[in-house]
């Protein structure tokens, strides 16, 4: 009796055992049916429910239509989301007023967040990466046009704290004559705490095509300006090094700067150096070293340049200049500038420029002229103009023969022939003048070379390549043309035509000529130009 009750209360505890993993069992199956429905349902509703959050999110921070091509949705490890052909467009009023394309296009986008985000409002979304991307600032003057419209009403769902693009590309618009629109090539950008009312965190990788190199910038970008994109705020500290100045036709050498800059995307104020060790001129090829500190405003409409002003030093000589870099549609750039060397070495910009060497003359030189470069695809130095005027102090002559020739000269003006020997103490002269450069000639209107007892005025021209020089005009001396000869006999043979060349209170007045080359120059009188007087 005892032995059966005992079976029955097994078999009882063995059918509710049973019951029990029958109920788990069931409940599990259940619950793998319920999530496999539920995430089924998120499969398909995951990509609709983001897509329109993207939307609502982007036209709401832009106040603009929003279009977007595709969404793929992954829920395999959280949220793996990637898009193509998104396009933010301009306010409905700039469209209106002739914009066209879209305000910013991106060609791929990608980022990864937690599942429960769908669940969550707004969305928080690490690092988005995005490829492809271009910025199209519609013309300032279209902007203007464009009545201020209603905002787009809706709310941010999606919070991004990071955003990484690689490859994309900035073009500000114009409506100006004779302008292009100016485009920016930006192969890398991070930018950080991407919030809707704060300057956004930067750092970025600038493509620069002439001169050849990147930029690497670092600063604060925004807030977004919705109404006016092109007054968007940017700020930052950017530095290029090695740019290829090869890359521009007739200099070379290897840049490098660093600098400030602050302003808004349509006008920007820059502050910076520059450092070029090497910088030659392909008339010479002489590498002089070259620094450079300068302000400079960058109108972003426009791609023209004002700098106000630069100072710079090429090898031992400071020099200051102002004024503007213009581009001109479909041909390049137009440089036009004030520049005053208050007090240099004569030398340090004739070994920049001619190929003499060692350069022709040292000195002191102040000067100050205008220089252009109009557009072309010419070498700089067949197009560079310079138009001015200069005074050179303390000349000396390095080519011995012609500094014999210049100290002889001061002595037979000043009436001591005798002592006007090779090998004759060396006179300091000075010079001042009004020249035009051009074609690579130097011409002179007027060359004023004063030295002790004799004063030279001239006209001519020289070849910045050191082969030519032409020049003429008259010597004015303190002496006699009697007086310039050592022997008695000339002397004597000389004091009857010492009145015809008497005039103005000189001593003599003397038509001369200097010609030929560096290595052969040449000084006469001009004896046909005197009969022709």
């Amino acid at each position: 009796m005892i032995e059966q009750k005992k079976e029955r209360v097994d078999a009882q505890g063995v059918s509710k055992r049973r019951r029990v993993w029958t109920w788990i069992v069931a409940s599990l199956l259940i619950g793998v049916v319920v999530v496999g429905v539920v995430g089924e349902v998120i499969l398909h509703r995951a990509g609709p429910i983001l897509k329109g959050r993207v939307i609502e999110t982007l036209s709401t921070r832009f106040n603009s239509r929003v279009e977007l091509d595709g969404l793929n949705v992954s829920v395999v490890n959280g949220l793996e989301v990637s898009g193509n052909g998104l396009r933010i467009f301009p306010e409905d009023e700039v469209v209106a007023a002739g914009a066209t394309e879209p305000l910013i296009a991106l060609r791929n986008f990608s980022f990864h967040a937690n599942l429960m985000g769908l669940f969550v409002r707004p969305m928080h979304v690490g690092t988005v990466h995005v490829t492809g991307m271009a910025i199209q600032i519609p013309p300032k003057e279209m902007r203007a046009q464009a009545p201020k419209g209603q905002r787009h009403f809706g709310r941010i769902k999606i919070v991004v704290d990071k955003i990484v693009f690689d490859d994309s590309r900035l073009v500000i618009g114009t409506l100006r004559p004779g302008k292009e629109p100016q485009e920016f090539d930006l192969s890398h950008i991070d930018l950080r705490d991407v919030g809707p009312t704060r300057p956004w965190d930067y750092s970025a990788t600038l493509v620069n095509a002439i001169p050849k190199g990147d930029i690497q910038a670092t600063g604060t970008f925004g807030p977004w300006n919705t109404d006016s994109p092109g007054d968007t705020t940017v700020t930052g500290h950017y530095t290029f090094d090695h740019a290829d100045l090869n890359t521009i036709k007739g200099i070379a050498g290897i840049l490098s700067s660093v600098g400030e800059f602050t302003g808004q995307l349509n006008n920007i104020v820059v502050d910076g150096t520059t450092e070029t060790p090497g910088f030659s001129l392909d008339t010479a090829n002489h590498a002089m070293p070259l620094h450079t500190k300068f302000h400079a405003m960058v109108d972003g409409t426009s791609g023209d340049t004002y700098l106000q002003p630069v100072e710079a030093r090429l090898g031992e000589s400071d020099f200051t200049c102002s004024g503007a870099v213009i581009t001109v549609k479909g041909k390049g750039h137009i440089i036009d500038l004030d520049a005053t060397v208050p007090d240099g070495r004569i030398e340090d910009f004739l070994q920049l420029a001619v190929k003499t060497a060692p350069a022709i003359m040292m000195g002191r030189l102040a000067m100050k002229t205008k220089l252009h470069i109009p557009p072309g695809k010419e070498s700089v130095t067949r197009k560079i103009g310079l138009k001015g005027e200069f005074t050179l102090r303390q000349i000396h002559f390095t080519n011995p023969e012609v500094e014999d020739r210049v100290d002889m000269l001061s002595l037979r003006a000043r009436g001591d022939p005798k002592a006007a020997k090779p090998g004759a103490e060396d006179v300091r002269s000075q010079m001042a003048g009004q020249f035009v450069l051009g074609n690579g000639r130097l011409s002179f209107s007027r060359l004023d070379y004063t030295l002790p007892g004799a004063d030279v005025k001239l006209a001519g021209e020289y070849t910045l390549d050191g082969e030519r020089f032409e020049f003429e005009g008259k010597l004015l001396t303190n002496a006699k043309l009697s007086q310039m000869v050592a022997a008695w006999w000339k002397s004597l043979l000389l004091k009857p035509v010492d009145p015809f060349f008497k005039k103005d209170g000189a001593g003599a007045e003397i038509p001369v000529k200097v010609s030929g080359t560096r290595s052969a120059p040449k000084f006469g009188l001009d004896l046909g130009h005197k009969d022709k007087k």
